[in-house]
């Protein structure tokens, strides 16, 4: 009975949005303008863009997908889009119909001859409608000192104000004196229950494959279920829709790779990012006999593909998948993370937009001795999540 009130509550609230758009139109009064903001460079949907009506002196803010939508009086209108860094997009239009309007910025070339510091107006906090609230893209990550030559994401945070490692070099982290338990850790929607490798020296969030992170250290939202302490929401990026491109690195203890590229230009892209250890490359070579038999490493990969079907319908599918591997004559442990997203978007209107969420989450882990002894044992553990998530949202 409760899911069928609800679809009902649903169908009756898109006929009047639908009826409300309609009658709009019909009297002429108010119009919409809206669409997407983009990386010119590789089609990269931008989270957080500021679109500015210059004669009215207000606008809005793209949604976590780049969608933007306004709703303004009939008449002529100057917006300005614009991005930390890149350059500011200026267009006039003139507002006599629904508008849609898709929009590519250019990264900015200027540098900056100094910069000043300044506070927060006194009512900041209660005037944003964000609070606690920090944003960090994959730019920003790689310009912070990185330990054996690895970017980590979770090493960035740390950084942040209210958060501290759990302890020296350790990817844990604790929010405003919390367990490290009570933080809710999620890529692309997808729950990941372990975000550690290698003991807790790396987290397994390759920032390769990482557009853009926001840390909630309170005030968190209703959508994201219950967490104590954080959440911590990682998006992947979506694939470099304008040409194949690709990038790698190699550091103290691993090496890393990403290829990326149109399947179908400006339609379909792809996006695959792979890294492995190889510290256990070189234990054959040590002086003690005894470790060259050891095994230490770990490896995970980052998969996604984004499709556009129309103006209204844009479909993504997005994975990872990580082991950890320590192995020696006398036992062996493994354990890892892998997770699936796969989203649909959907427009109804220039102002309802919806997201249909359907992700799974799974954490294996392993103990086991060598099977040749008569007391050997193997141990194994793992959960699973499911979960299928709707959301609506109306500008």
């Amino acid at each position: 009975m409760r899911l069928t009130i609800s679809t009902i509550s649903v169908f009756i609230f898109l006929l009047y949005i639908n009826f409300v758009n309609a009658s709009n139109e019909i009297t002429g009064t108010k119009f919409s303008v809206s669409g997407y903001v983009k990386d010119a460079k590789n089609g990269e949907e931008l989270i957080g863009a500021t679109i500015f009506v210059e004669e009215l002196k207000s606008g809005t803010i793209t949604n976590v997908y780049g969608f933007f939508s306004l709703t303004l009086n009939q008449g002529r209108y100057t917006l300005i889009v614009s991005y930390l860094g890149y350059e500011p997009y200026k267009q006039t239009i003139d507002l006599n119909s629904n508008l849609r309007l898709n929009i590519e910025l250019h990264a900015s070339a200027k540098t900056l001859s100094e910069v000043k510091i300044t506070a927060d107006a006194p009512n900041i906090n209660i005037t944003r409608s964000e609070m606690s609230v920090a944003k960090m893209d994959s730019k920003q990550i790689e310009k912070i000192p990185a330990l054996m030559g690895e970017v980590d994401v979770i090493k960035a945070i740390q950084l942040l104000p209210g958060v501290s490692s759990v302890s020296e070099g350790s990817s844990g982290f604790s929010v405003r004196g919390g367990g490290i338990d009570q933080n809710l850790i999620i890529l692309d929607e997808a729950l990941v229950y372990n975000a550690s490798h290698l003991l807790g020296f790396f987290s397994v969030f390759n920032n390769d494959a990482i557009k853009d992170l926001k840390i909630y250290k309170g005030d968190m939202p209703s959508e994201y279920g219950g967490r104590m302490s954080s959440v911590l929401d990682i998006r992947m990026k979506e694939g470099n829709q304008k040409k194949i491109s690709g990038s790698g690195g190699i550091g103290t203890i691993s090496g890393r790779a990403l290829l990326e590229g149109p399947i179908w230009e400006d339609h379909t892209s792809f996006l695959i990012a792979a890294r492995r250890t190889w510290a256990d490359i070189f234990i054959p070579l040590a002086k003690d006999t005894s470790l060259r038999d050891n095994r230490i490493f770990f490896y995970d990969l980052n998969a996604k593909i984004n499709h556009r079907i129309n103006d209204n319908n844009r479909i993504f599918f997005s994975g990872y998948f990580g082991r950890d591997i320590f192995r020696n004559q006398f036992s062996e442990i493994s354990f890892g993370n892998s997770t699936f997203t796969s989203r649909w978007n959907h427009l109804f209107s220039d102002k309802l937009f919806s997201n249909l969420t359907l992700t799974y989450s799974n954490y294996f882990y392993s103990l086991g001795s060598d099977i040749t002894e008569a007391n050997s044992f193997i141990w194994v553990a793992e959960m699973t999540d499911v979960a299928l998530k709707y959301e609506l949202g109306y500008f």
